[in-house]
């Protein structure tokens, strides 16, 4: 299921359409295995509630930017991950409590001015 969300910036408003991930395995699969995601798009990941916890890379083979959000939707924190094909794959551990998270190519929050602050909303 895809669906489309904005992104507020100041007076900017940046569309986006994401994959939903809302379900365990869907969480837990995220984008592995995606050689190719269009310039535009992502995948939100939707916890039922608030989590302390960190990404992998795992079988991931695209470079990704991370958006952590808190309940309001507000951007908490940003990081910027590589791809792991190994065993043992970095942890990125935004060191917060969020209860969203968007997954987007790599720099698309920079080049698209988007930080921390920043708030989502669905279109």
């Amino acid at each position: 299921m895809k669906r489309r969300i904005k992104i507020i910036s100041g007076e900017r408003r940046i569309k986006l359409t994401v994959q939903v991930a809302n379900t365990q395995e869907k969480i837990e699969k995220g984008l592995m295995f995606v050689e190719k995601l269009p310039e535009n798009e992502g995948i939100l990941f939707m916890f039922p509630e608030e989590t302390y916890s960190g990404f992998w890379m795992k079988n991931t083979l695209i470079p990704l930017s991370i958006a952590f959000l808190d309940s309001d939707g507000k951007i908490i924190k940003i990081m910027d991950m590589k791809p792991c094909k190994e065993e043992e794959c970095h942890l990125y551990d935004p060191e917060l409590f969020y209860r969203y998270a968007i997954e987007v190519n790599l720099g698309w929050f920079e080049k698209n001015q988007i930080k921390e602050g920043d708030y989502v909303f669905s279109d």
